[in-house]
């Protein structure tokens, strides 16, 4: 069984298509989605669907993100924020006004989501990253598990020849054999891989604007990627 986690979605089903096939993705992987799956393209609700579907055919995991954070109180409540607009939920709002019929079952699929995952060989996954220098069961904000970046900027600030084990590797990311995140992209303009900074691993390649949507072996860090998710939707502009 291959553990597999995929990068932001962005709404992006098209895209998210393409790389389960090109991963070959089979009934016994387990496939970690470390969130923001609606906010983007024109296919949330059917980008939700899909993963709705995956989850009764295969071991899955969802983390939580902050784009669908903002997407479920705007479902909850009918109010959007002017920022969530202007950053992809206006595609997002307008993909399920045309579908109401979704809304129950969509609304449980949010409210199921995982803040964070971690597995038997202590990996450790989430959306975006956590403060608190005794881990994220000890996190003081919530919101921290999808908003935060510092984590990445740690990570990738440290001498690469630092190793897990060293008295000098931040007590932060001491606490786990690798941490794998999303949140925030590695390029808006083009193809990138995956990229990792000491133990951490980042896996937003860009699907929102003009990169691409990744999946990652964690044992054995192969990838495989979509085409830059914007050639899918031509007459869109995502996040662009």
């Amino acid at each position: 069984m291959r553990k597999l986690v995929v990068g932001d979605i962005h709404s992006g089903v098209r895209a998210l298509e393409q790389v389960l096939a090109r991963a070959s993705v089979k009934s016994d992987d387990h496939l970690i989605f470390l969130g923001d799956y609606v906010d983007g393209w024109s296919t949330a609700v059917e980008t939700i669907d899909l993963l709705m579907a995956l989850h009764r055919k295969h071991k899955c995991t969802f983390i939580r993100g902050n784009h669908d954070v903002l997407c479920q109180e705007w479902l909850l409540t009918q109010k959007a924020h002017d920022s969530w607009l202007a950053h992809g939920g206006d595609a997002t709002r307008d993909s399920y006004l045309r579908r109401r019929s979704c809304w129950e079952s969509h609304l449980t699929f949010y409210a199921a989501l995982k803040s964070y995952y971690r597995d038997e060989e202590n990996r450790l996954y989430l959306h975006a990253g956590f403060t608190n220098l005794r881990g994220v069961d000890a996190e003081y904000f919530p919101q921290m598990l999808y908003r935060d970046r510092t984590l990445w900027e740690l990570a990738k600030a440290l001498d690469p020849k630092l190793k897990l084990g060293d008295s000098r590797f931040p007590k932060r990311l001491a606490h786990y054999k690798e941490i794998f995140i999303g949140h925030t992209q590695l390029s808006k303009e083009g193809v990138v891989p995956p990229q990792h900074g000491a133990n951490v691993w980042n896996v937003d390649t860009g699907a929102a604007y003009k990169g691409v949507l990744t999946i990652l072996d964690v044992e054995t860090k192969a990838y495989w990627q979509s085409d830059p998710v914007h050639t899918l939707y031509p007459g869109e502009q995502g996040r662009n």
